[in-house]
């Protein structure tokens, strides 16, 4: 079936040039419509219970989307006319964004912010900042005694008086269009019309944070990414020409790369999806993917012009003898991306199946395209003189490397594998799900959004990291003394949870205003038992502060965390579960979660329950693959050991490095599995065929280097160097997936070339030792 194949892709090379080529261009014109595109349901764990609750009341207490801004006076506070006109400024730019949710934009001048105040008469109640709000010196004080009164300090006043923020949520869909919010777009409208303006003015500073503004700094950072897919292909570029000494053999494996980059992104826009910010990188793996197998080619046909034979012939022979090795490394590559889809995250699924296609591309690109390509490389008389003399160079290097193939020092790499994985065990366990810094981990700590982060929770009780509690009761459950209770109780739990910055709940306030109805006594700052006195203090929260639904069967508890960092949510949740009160209603059921904290808490369950399965699914394939093309135990374990080898010492440089098991990082590691097989895969293919025609392990594995070992270890290197640069990119992500692909690069690369033979050595000796003595019994029975 190979030869048939041969024949029909060498008889017909023009059509099969001119059938890429012209698919090429169509792909090409396809991909000019993709754009970047985010979603905050995208990185919604759709089927987690948190994530349920979340969607069931997203339409009445708002979504976990929502945005801050933070004006920041530079010296003195905030009562003064020309902050006070700012801020409504701001408010008023914040109000007319498309998208955002105005019954839900909170400031000092919006309707829904009240105090209420005990008179004589009883409680009088007004808007903090009234309609006919003057800046005179008595109107600025009035605003100062409503702020105290409205007892906002802390939320939407800064406590030193020094700031005061508007809030807003955001919608899922654009009201004017009715098609999905473009996330990226509020982003810069919210750096035009209210960072811009101020930028130069000396007395304020703007901090702005929220899911828009993060998706806004990953998608600007993301347009550099450009920058670093040049400079990764011009890396690249320089050292496959160093290994192939050849303009011609350089550019064709690049090119046929970059084919199937351009075909993966213009099925990707044909299938009507957009490139996530998140998943911007996916087609430097391809493309690093493409290289890969790209120069496994290259290798074997410069082994079969070293041996003399013409370019076509080269070809045809190096196709046939890589399709089947070259098949099952791009489909181990395939098991990594589609083990991915196990991942319940829209987004993380998106990223699987544009890679797949990707990796599709690649098999037609280098499997059939890029030896097609290579036959046409005309004379090779000149070039065959470079390979001897290159061959020469490195013939005392392989002869050296190859005696790692011998017993005793095969005996050693064991050994040292061995140590090495008791160092994985131990670190690599330390591993955390979720986040480990404080700030928007996919951006780097001194980044802009990181430190307007930082100031709002230096200075404000609440931030935009925050879990809201849901607790569903009876109708009018508001007033009901044993149900206002329980909430009150699993308040004052929550408050002493470490990490809990401020909760916020419908029983306080009420307390606030039962104690307001008499005369301000602290004694009074209780639920009233009377039903009808609790229903006078509840009377006069509206349901617009999210505090209550409309008949109060539905009681929000927010709380207001320090950070996001895993170890936070993780307390914070198990504190909620562990809740149980003194006197239990049986009329309250607390459900986990809606606001942003909510969301991540259900995302770092899914992707602890995830990894697991994940790594089980692509190994598992990875072995199916190994023992149907070898059929051989003894070849499939030197293959999968290294493999496993790599990716506890890859969990351990997480750990070591504080890189959290998160949406970001899951996929790298699932993915350098499949990806990291692929050097195994060929070595073990090309020894496979010399021990067959007769020669010993060890000098078959150094006829092994020559032919494959430098195009593994080139491959390895150019990679590695290729990637590396990433940690100098604007995205922390970035950062943090260009040093893992590094080490999983160069760590396979080693355990392909010193661990598979070592393996093989002893697996094959302990093998043919058993062999001995079933013969023995055999003969003596």
């Amino acid at each position: 079936m190979i030869q048939r194949l041969e024949q029909l892709l060498f008889r017909h090379r023009a059509f099969v040039v001119a059938f890429f080529a012209v698919t090429t261009a169509f792909m090409l014109w396809s991909a000019n419509g993709l754009r970047i595109e985010a979603s905050f349901t995208k990185l919604l764990p759709l089927e987690h219970e948190y994530v349920q609750t979340f969607l069931e009341y997203r339409s009445e207490f708002g979504s976990a989307d929502r945005i801050l801004v933070a004006l920041m006076v530079k010296d003195g506070d905030i009562f003064t006319g020309e902050y006070l006109s700012q801020l409504e400024t701001i408010g008023d730019e914040v109000f007319f964004i498309p998208g955002v949710d105005r019954a839900q934009v909170h400031s000092l001048f919006s309707p829904n912010v009240r105090y209420t105040e005990v008179v004589e008469d009883g409680i009088v109640a007004g808007n903090v900042i009234p309609s006919d709000f003057a800046s005179s010196a008595e109107g600025i004080e009035a605003v100062r005694s409503n702020v105290l009164k409205a007892g906002i300090v802390g939320r939407l006043v800064a406590n030193d008086f020094s700031g005061a923020i508007v809030s807003a949520r955001l919608l899922e869909f654009d009201p004017r269009t009715g098609e999905r919010l473009d996330y990226i777009e509020v982003a810069r409208q919210l750096e035009e019309k209210i960072r811009r303006p101020l930028a130069q003015d000396p007395r304020y500073d703007v901090h702005i944070i929220g899911f828009a503004k993060i998706m806004g700094d990953i998608a600007d950072g993301a347009n550099r990414v450009v920058m670093f897919f040049g400079v990764t292909l011009l890396i690249t570029t320089l050292l496959v020409f160093l290994y192939s000494q050849s303009v011609v053999f350089t550019l064709i494996p690049l090119i046929c790369s970059l084919i199937a980059v351009v075909w993966q992104l213009g099925t990707v826009a044909r299938l009507g999806y957009g490139v996530d910010p998140m998943s911007v990188l996916v087609p430097f793996l391809i493309f690093a993917i493409g290289v890969s197998h790209a120069v496994q080619m290259v290798s074997a046909v410069r082994a079969e012009i070293y041996f003399g034979h013409d370019s076509e012939m080269a070809a045809r022979r190096a196709f046939r003898r890589l399709l089947i090795p070259g098949g099952i490394a791009l489909l181990s590559d395939t098991t990594g991306f589609l083990a991915i889809l196990l991942i319940d995250i829209p987004m993380i699924q998106e990223m699987a199946i544009m890679a797949s296609i990707g990796v599709a591309g690649i098999i037609l690109t280098n499997l059939l395209l890029l030896p097609v390509l290579l036959s046409y490389a005309g004379s090779v008389m000149v070039y065959r003189a470079r390979i001897d003399q290159r061959a020469r160079q490195l013939h005392h290097l392989w002869q050296i490397t190859a005696r790692v193939a011998r017993p005793r020092p095969a005996l050693a790499m064991c050994a040292l594998a061995l140590g090495l994985l008791v160092l994985g065990f131990w670190k690599g366990s330390g591993v955390a799900i979720g986040d480990l810094d404080a700030g928007v981990p996919e951006l780097h700590a001194d980044s802009r959004y990181n430190h307007d982060s930082r100031v709002i929770a230096e200075n404000f009780d609440i931030g935009t990291d925050v879990l809201t509690v849901i607790a569903e009761t009876i109708p009018q459950g508001c007033t009901d003394y044993h149900v206002m209770s329980e909430i009150d109780a699993f308040e004052w739990h929550m408050r002493d949870v470490p990490g809990v910055e401020s909760v916020l709940a419908l029983p306080d306030l009420a307390k606030r205003i039962n104690a307001g109805w008499n005369e301000g006594n602290m004694k009074w700052r209780a639920i009233a038992r009377n039903k009808d006195v609790l229903a006078q203090a509840v009377a006069y929260v509206p349901t617009g502060t999210g505090l209550l639904n409309d008949d109060c069967s539905v009681i929000p508890v927010s709380v207001f965390t320090s950070d996001h960092r895993a170890s936070t949510i993780a307390r914070i949740v198990e504190a909620v579960k562990a809740f149980e009160p003194e006197t239990k209603s049986h009329k309250v059921l607390f459900r986990l979660a809606t606001g942003n904290v909510g969301v991540m808490a259900a995302t770092n369950e899914v992707v602890n329950a995830a990894q697991y399965p994940i790594l089980a699914y692509v190994f598992a394939a990875v072995v199916a693959l190994c023992l149907v093309s070898f059929r051989s135990l003894t070849a499939t374990l030197c293959i999968v050991l290294p493999l496993a080898l790599v990716s506890l010492l890859t969990y351990a440089l997480m750990a070591a490095l504080g890189i959290g098991l998160k949406v970001s990082t899951l996929p790298v590691v699932a993915l350098g599995i499949g990806i990291g097989v692929d050097y195994g895969i060929y070595i073990y293919s090309r020894l496979r065929s010399l021990l067959a025609m007769g020669e010993t392990l060890p000098i078959a594995y150094e006829h092994t280097l020559r032919i494959t070992g430098s195009g593994v270890v080139f491959t390895a290197i150019t990679l590695a160097m290729g990637v590396v640069v990433w940690v100098f990119s604007p995205l922390k992500f970035q950062a943090d997936m260009g040093i893992l692909l590094t080490f999983m690069f160069l760590l396979n690369m080693l355990g392909a070339i010193f661990l598979l033979p070592a393996l093989a050595c002893w697996l094959r000796r302990l093998s043919g030792t058993a062999r001995d003595k079933s013969r023995a019994a055999h003969v003596t029975g």
